[in-house]
């Protein structure tokens, strides 16, 4: 494997860091956790991991790849043994994409030792490092995960999940955390529930995961969300449900329903797949377009499409066709030839696109790059005419919890306004879900702005928590605020 993961740097979809799958008590539980893995490969592609414990020792393996790659040998439960597991897939938002920075994280201490996965991002990460290291603490990576760890190592509770609860109540963000300890299996999610994470069972034993998709590969029931703010130990005699924090409100992330989750997860009570049709209904109604054919953009467009053309009356038709064999680490050399590198992924189907008014149904759009490629390809086929229509509201602010989202001056919607959006993305007409219909589409009545249902800045600048790091690097002079960004990039 290699030690380093280069992205294209012409693909601007938003990314999303991780995700996480644990069991305790179960049969190869290494080779359980693999599948489970795999159903959560859409949440991280870079990177991933899987520690073992088979009552002696700790197993753990990190590898650049994907879960196939790494994890796909049938010699896997030997290198791994054990009945409990903690695995992890990785999108790098906090830290480089390096093998060091790769979950889970194992560290010993005084009580035995402890592995963690984390999916999320601490806004307070770069404050708790710079103590840390400050009280002589030595780092082995720039992930903020590693923060969790040092927290836990130095707590002077006597019971390891007392340490592991004093450690939450020291970091701010958005998380969702898995561990195993020499005993336990242990989950947690942060105080508003940010990050998704599910309790499921199988074959009598508790199974934690980011999305209900990893629960249905390995054949498990899903028994319920983790509440906000809740903390579960799970041994030998069940679960344990905590609530070491102050009551908050829930504030899931709205951005699960838009394009992280898979379709066929049900996230906070709510089927993926179904929220998206009513979001490209929604769409419908707020923006039509007087055109021949509904054209999704696979696969993450699809459900959206489907609602648009079922309540515009349109026919839907595959009008892009993806490739699912594109070699991950396949890097255009050159700028001319990045131009054609969207065919790798979209080809078009001109038989379908030729001589039609397209409806171009897109889940969202963020610096208008893969957009724009997307809408000559159309053109180039045949198209006679481009509607652009976006699932989403307009992304305007940046993201700190967990989605590798760019900063504010490259989102196109905070930069541009609606025509001249329209006129960079070379397209007839082009439009938007409201935060509104994206509301009303979740089954809310609308958007509450006092208390709102969920997290949702990306679209309307009102972040749930405050954002620590942000605030004080704001503060510093620019010498002070380039290293502080060189302990989170290195």
């Amino acid at each position: 494997m290699t030690e380093s993961f280069v992205r294209d740097p012409d693909d601007d979809r938003p990314r999303l860091e991780c995700g996480v799958f644990g069991v305790n008590e179960t049969p190869d539980a290494s080779a359980v956790v693999a599948l489970g893995l795999h159903a959560l490969q859409h949440r991280g592609q870079e990177a991933c991991g899987i520690a073992a414990y088979d009552g002696q020792r700790f197993s753990t393996e990190r590898h650049i790849g994907q879960v196939g790659e790494a994890f796909g040998s049938q010699d896997l439960v030997k290198r791994l043994p054990g009945h409990s597991a903690i695995g992890h897939t990785r999108y790098a938002t906090a830290g480089g994409s390096t093998l060091r920075n790769v979950q889970p994280m194992f560290a010993d201490l005084e009580s035995g030792g402890i592995a963690i996965a984390h999916n999320g991002n601490l806004t307070n990460f770069l404050t708790l490092r710079h103590r840390l290291v400050g009280e002589g603490a030595i780092f082995q990576s720039t992930s903020d995960s590693e923060v969790i760890l040092h927290l836990i190592a130095r707590s002077r509770r006597p019971k390891v999940v007392e340490r592991f609860i004093d450690a939450l109540s020291q970091i701010e963000g958005g998380y969702a955390l898995v561990a195993i300890t020499n005993k336990k299996l242990i989950g947690a999610r942060d105080p508003l529930g940010i990050r998704p994470l599910v309790l499921g069972d199988l074959a009598g034993k508790p199974v934690l995961a980011s999305e209900t998709c990893a629960l249905d590969m390995i054949g498990a029931r899903f028994v319920r969300d983790i509440e906000h703010g809740e903390v579960v130990v799970i041994d030998h005699d069940g679960v344990t449900s905590l609530r070491p924090f102050p009551a908050a409100k829930a504030r899931p992330c709205v951005f699960e329903y838009v394009y992280f989750a898979r379709p066929d997860s049900v996230v906070n009570g709510r089927s993926v797949y179904e929220v998206r049709k009513n979001m490209g209904a929604r769409l419908a109604v707020e923006t039509p377009a007087d055109a021949d054919v509904v054209v999704p953009v696979p696969d993450s467009g699809v459900p959206a499409a489907l609602g648009y053309a079922q309540k515009s009356g349109l026919p839907f038709e595959m009008g892009i066709i993806r490739s699912h064999y594109m070699g991950r680490t396949f890097i255009q050399p050159t700028q001319a030839v990045r131009q054609l590198g969207v065919r790798m992924k979209h080809s078009p189907n001109r038989a379908v696109l030729e001589g039609k008014r397209v409806v171009l149904i897109d889940d969202s759009i963020v610096r208008g790059t893969t957009s724009v490629k997307i809408v000559r390809m159309v053109r180039e086929a045949g198209a006679k005419e481009v509607h652009l229509r976006s699932a989403s509201p307009p992304i305007m602010w940046p993201d700190f919890y967990g989605i590798d989202m760019p900063d504010r001056d490259k989102l196109l919607a905070a930069q541009k306004t609606l025509e001249e959006m329209r006129q960079m993305l070379e397209v007839d007409s082009l439009g938007f879900l409201s935060v509104e219909g994206l509301y009303l589409s979740l089954g809310e009545p609308g958007r509450n702005a006092e208390l709102p249902q969920f997290t949702d800045h990306y679209f309307t600048g009102d972040y749930p928590t405050r954002l620590l790091d942000r605030e004080i690097a704001e503060g510093l002079n620019a010498s002070t605020t380039r290293q502080l960004s060189f302990l989170a990039t290195a």
